[in-house]
Formats: structure tokens, sequence, C-alpha cells
């Protein structure tokens, strides 16, 4: 029991400050668990680091409900899950239902929180293309992928690119090798067995395959929700910024639980200037769905139902990642992969996010002020966020 507290007050601790998106979570994450707790190894983190990349969802959460499991088994990654994102879930909630006393319509801060979504995707773009797609075969499935998903404007537009980038990348891309390292014991130990694992990612399938066929059979807004994000949960790599076109597709329209635009772009927005891992998005928009006595109810669906194929995927795959990272033909797949998200990414930028929000030469002007602000002067999304909110209620 004193190991499962540990776990909850550290992850707590981060869930409170760790702004910046997944990849500065990372560092947060080694600062906290292997200098300070000392935990695990430099050795092992990377190691889970790896593992999390390699699997959809959002990796810093992943990493946090791995380390969690390694150090108190299952019930030590839900507490670290818990930990890690309640903060920001409990946020973005609250925003919700802020939001229906603030005038939507119109608003200039609502406008400048649209515009600095624009420079913080535009600004992940940049980053993830520099690492992931950084010579011509991969900026190739980049641009390809960005081609299909625009041209193809729903789930297959997402889907048949990565699926065509892992093929590529198995025939093409060589996979990088690393030198084997000695092994260490205490932290190669798996808190999970192999029985409870494939259970994990028998559970993780069923659920993929079944929730849709419920969702249509019973005719339940609250399951056909639950398959939407859950499907967005388990389908995205890449993590928070890539999880928006799937659910814009899903929650953007008309009829009983969809989203108008300026709901959605204010949430995307809004989770940018919070801690913690980007997915808490589905907080705001299960509380957003509803204006009645169950807001709070579907926003704690909505977040259990896009964190838990991370969940089962993770338990499901730690005790047989060892022989899995030392796949040549995983490893060359997800470099492909890696390459496509960032096509997706990129199509995404475009449509709905720059098309939907940039409607003047001010608002480009503003645009580009953030990017600078972001991507050259180094600013965490945060301060981002708050200086378009700012500039945004002044200017427009």
């Amino acid at each position: 029991m004193g190991a499962l507290w540990e776990v909850f007050w550290a992850a707590s601790k981060l869930g409170l400050t760790s702004f910046g998106g997944p990849i500065a979570h990372i560092g947060y994450f080694r600062d906290e668990y292997v200098v300070r707790r000392q935990w695990l190894s430099d050795r092992a983190f990377a190691d889970l680091v790896a593992l999390c990349q390699f699997l959809p969802g959002p990796a810093s959460s992943q990493l946090g409900m791995a380390i969690g499991a390694k150090r108190a088994g299952i019930i030590g990654a839900i507490a670290a899950w818990i930990g890690f994102t309640f903060p920001s879930a409990l946020l973005m909630i609250a925003f919700a239902f802020s939001a229906d006393t603030l005038s939507l319509a119109g608003a200039g801060w609502l406008q400048g929180l649209k515009l600095a979504a624009v420079a913080i995707v535009a600004q992940a773009v940049w980053s993830m293309a520099r690492s992931l797609a950084p010579d011509r075969s991969r900026a190739s499935l980049m641009f390809g992928s960005a081609c299909m998903a625009i041209l193809v404007p729903n789930m297959w537009g997402q889907l048949l690119p990565l699926l065509i980038s892992a093929v590529i990348g198995i025939t093409l891309l060589k996979p990088q090798t690393e030198k084997e390292q000695p092994a260490e014991q205490q932290d190669d130990k798996h808190p999970v067995g192999r029985i409870s694992a494939a259970v994990m990612l028998v559970i993780f399938f069923l659920l993929l395959i079944l929730l849709p066929i419920a969702g249509t059979w019973t005719g339940s807004p609250v399951l056909s929700m639950v398959d939407s994000i859950y499907r967005a949960g388990s389908l995205v790599f890449g993590g928070g910024h890539v999880v928006l076109p799937m659910l814009e597709v899903e929650f953007l329209g008309s009829g009983e639980l969809k989203l108008t635009n300026d709901q959605f772009m204010a949430g995307y927005g809004a989770v940018q200037a919070v801690p913690g891992p980007l997915f808490t998005f589905a907080a705001y928009i299960g509380a957003a769905l509803q204006t009645g006595p169950m807001r709070i109810g579907y926003a704690l669906i909505a977040l259990i139902a896009i964190f838990l194929p991370s969940f089962l995927l993770l338990i499901g795959t730690l005790p047989f990642w060892d022989a899995l990272k030392r796949n040549r033909i995983a490893q060359a797949a997800l470099k492909g992969v890696n390459a496509g998200i960032v096509g997706i990414l990129l199509a995404a930028l475009y449509d709905p996010i720059f098309i939907d929000t940039v409607t003047s030469s001010e608002q480009f002007v503003l645009v580009l002020i953030l990017f600078a602000f972001s991507q050259l002067w180094k600013r965490p999304p945060w301060q981002t966020v708050l200086l378009a909110a700012i500039a945004g209620l002044l200017f427009l």
C-alpha cells in the first residue's frame, strides 16, 4: 500500500506541474522518477519510452502508467494514471461548465484560443517533421499521407496512410540499430504475467469490435460516444495533436451528440493551457455534449473511454516488449508509421484548423507571431495560449 500511495502522489505532482506536451512530459518524468526518486535506471526508462512511442495513444500517460506498473503492479498503473490525468481533466470539465456562461459567438478571446491552436499545431508539425521525416523517403511518406488525409476526409483518410506507411517502411526503410546493453535484473522484472497481459489484449480487441455493433444495435447515444472516443484512443499514434482530426470527424456537426466548431476549437485551445495530457480534451467533449445533470458522468465516461485502450495495450504488451523491440521488421514499420503521422497532422493543420479559423490577414499575422513565440523563443504552450487569449480580447 505504501508503494501505491507513493506512485499516486508522485504522479499527482507531475499532473499539476507538467506543462508543454508529451515530449516535455518525458523530461519531467525522467527528473522525477530516474534522478530524484531513482525508481528505475536511465536504460530502463529509455526502454519504456520506446515502448510507449511504439504503441498508439498518449505516450506520456502510457509512460507514467508503465512506471506505476513497475513500481506497484496493475493497480500502480491505475494510480499513476489518476494522479497524472485528473488535475487536467477537472480543469477541462470546469472550462466546459464556464463556457455556458460566456458568450462564444464572436468572442475575441475565443478567436484568440482558436488562433493559438493553429500556431501550436504548426509548431508540432515543424518539430515532428524534423525528427520523424528527416530524409527524402520519409518526407515523401509524410506528404503522401497528408494528401490522402485531405482528399479522403474521414476515418479511412487517417488509417490507410498509416497502413501504407508501415508497409513501405518494412519494404524500403532500414531499422535503426541499437547497441546492446547488459541486462539489469532490477529494471527488467515484469509486474504483469503473460496470461494477464493476453487477457488485456483480448479485451482491447473485443471492445474495438463490439462497441460499434452495440452502439448501432441499441441506438444508445452514450454507447455511440464511447465507441467514437475509444476508437480514437485506439488508433491514434503521435499523441494529443493527432487525435484532433479523428475527434473532429466524430463530433463536429449537428445532432444530439455533436459540438459546434466554436465549442470544439475553444476546448482544443484551452487544453493547451493546462498541465497534464492533451487527451483530457475528451473530458471537455463529454461535458460539452450535455447540458443536464449527467454532464459530469458523460465527462468521466469520455475520459475513461479515451485512455482505456492505452491502458489495455500497455499492460498487454509489457511482458512481450523485450523481444518485440529487437524485431527489425517492427522497427522499420514504426519508422514509416511515424512519418505518416506527421502527414496526418499536416492535413489536420490545413483542414479543419486553418481554413475554419484564419479569416483575415490580421489573424494570420497573429498566428505568425504566436508561432514565432512558441518555436523561436521556445515559450511553453500555456504562455502561447495566454498571449493569444489576451490579444484576441484586445484586438479581435
